[in-house]
């Protein structure tokens, strides 16, 4: 996926006009995309979160805390104009992102609070996201607080309820979809990050690199400080990394579509350039932790992690 996104981003840098399109089309887009995640929640998911509610409630809490905070610091250190300071607000108050659920399987964490975490941000969007834009972002842009929670109620919530429903009273048909559902979910994304490129190409050469080291700054405090909320609140190191991949990787996708819908293609970028970054760091981060674990093993049999 993190090639296709790369592939996609440059063709709608170099040829704008191939993707631009898709434009009217992006909120469908990331709907199709939380229909999916919602298909694959089962009602057993809900009972994970009240069965271990301090785990749940710490990773949440690291997630729309540390995330929005770093976002605000580095809009401030970077001297961002509002249009770009939009973006990055908005990648950070975005719930955790689907992609979190398998890095976090590769990478050997504890994947049902992994997809306890996903699920509770991405129900508790529709309030915190706009209530912790506007209140990081409302000096700067006019922001309506009511509009974008129903855009995300519409675009998020909505479909996600509508998977879930689907997956639990009509598992036939959930059986006959959902070997599609990965496929289609990441056509969704990789055509929603090309046609956000598209849409600010004219503006991408500008500010691309100076995005894409906030980009990576803004993933790494997220992994590391989500690493270390988790430790010093007594969680171990296999709910740990778990926590760090849930608050480092957001639903950027959401972010971008609300940049493209309430405010413009450059306050989109941010958004863009994470979805391409964290997909590959990620990765990264999973195969690092994976080696690491093997290499210590071969050390210490008896080793846990």
């Amino acid at each position: 996926m993190a090639v296709l996104v790369v592939a996609i981003a440059v063709l709608g840098a170099l040829h704008p006009e191939t993707l631009t399109w898709i434009g009217p089309y992006i909120s469908w887009m990331l709907g199709i995309v939380m229909f999916g995640m919602g298909m694959t929640l089962k009602v057993a998911d809900f009972q994970t979160v009240l069965q271990h509610p301090r785990e749940v409630a710490i990773g949440v809490g690291a997630q729309f805390i540390i995330m929005p905070l770093v976002a605000l610091a580095l809009v401030k250190l970077f001297a961002l104009p509002p249009e770009l300071a939009i973006g990055v607000i908005l990648v950070g108050t975005c719930p955790g992102g689907t992609a979190s659920n398998v890095v976090a399987f590769l990478a050997k964490g504890d994947l049902a609070l992994s997809v306890s975490m996903t699920m509770t941000t991405t129900l508790l969007a529709p309030l915190v996201t706009p209530a912790l834009t506007y209140f990081l972002a409302g000096a700067w842009i006019d922001i309506s607080f009511t509009a974008m929670m129903i855009s995300i109620a519409q675009m998020v919530l909505a479909p996600v309820i509508l998977g879930l429903l689907v997956h639990h009273y009509m598992a036939g048909t959930a059986q006959k979809i959902m070997p599609a559902m990965p496929l289609v979910s990441v056509v969704c994304i990789v055509l929603l990050v090309g046609c956000v490129v598209a849409l600010s190409a004219s503006k991408l050469a500008a500010v691309g690199l100076a995005m894409g080291a906030i980009v990576i700054l803004h993933n790494a405090f997220g992994l590391l400080l989500g690493f270390a909320a988790a430790k010093l609140t007594g969680l171990d190191s296999r709910k740990s990394r778990t926590v760090a991949i849930e608050v480092g990787m957001q639903n950027s996708g959401m972010a971008a579509s609300l940049a493209v819908l309430y405010f413009n293609p450059a306050a989109a970028l941010p958004g863009a350039i994470f979805s391409v970054w964290h997909n590959i760091s990620g990765s990264l981060l999973a195969s690092f932790l994976v080696h690491r674990d093997e290499s210590r093993e071969v050390i210490n049999p008896v080793y846990n992690s």
